[in-house]
């Protein structure tokens, strides 16, 4: 069995799982984790975030109830509204960080979302993936190369194939696959107690 993390780095949600996601990894160092990229904002949905009028609100709906951090750079970087998600490029950079250390995909992820909900970098900037890619130790000139190729689109455009393949329709969610048995663990906010109970049910 495994741990399947289908997410969005662009997601509000996925970025309040982080605590969750990273207590379920160490009550379960058994299990591997694969990170999988969603496409949340992609298509006609990659548009300034001033087209998302509720994005302030439910940040702080998330804030409440999972104690996640929205800080000051992330505030700044969004507060005229002309910034655009884009979940392709982000899927980029997952795929590009998740290849120079593939054990490590569900750290990185959160890393990568603390850079941009905390200190406000966007994901579509190779400077983001080089200081990622930094503080954990791992070949940054490799990883801004991926991020670069030529390559990088289609890697993305599978990571979306992938998640829809599961199933999955929304962000984040958490699953445990074995075979050809897809269980879903959690969807959207679930505490580590929660997966836990889910997790006992199946064995």
């Amino acid at each position: 069995m495994k741990l399947v993390h289908v997410f969005d780095a662009y997601c509000g949600w996925s970025h309040g799982f982080s605590t969750t996601l990273r207590e379920v990894i160490a009550r379960h160092p058994e299990l591997p984790v694969e990170v999988v990229s969603g496409g949340l904002f992609t298509g006609p949905r990659r548009v300034p975030v001033r087209e998302f009028g509720y994005v302030q609100g439910a940040n702080a709906e998330i804030a409440k109830l999972t104690g996640a951090v929205f800080g000051e750079g992330y505030e700044r970087l969004i507060a005229d509204g002309s910034f655009v998600m884009d979940s392709e490029a982000a899927a980029r950079g997952v795929a590009a960080l998740r290849q120079a250390a593939p054990e490590r995909a569900a750290e990185l992820v959160v890393a990568l979302q603390q850079a941009f909900y905390v200190d406000g970098s966007s994901l579509s900037e190779a400077a983001t993936y080089r200081a990622v890619a930094e503080g954990a130790g791992l070949d940054a000139d490799a990883v801004v190369a991926a991020f670069e190729s030529d390559e990088a689109p289609y890697t993305a455009a599978d990571d979306f194939h992938r998640a829809a393949e599961l199933g999955v329709t929304g962000f984040p969610t958490l699953l445990a696959v074995d075979g050809r048995q897809v269980s879903v663990l959690a969807r959207g906010h679930a505490t580590a107690d929660d997966v836990d109970r889910r997790l006992a049910s199946l064995s």
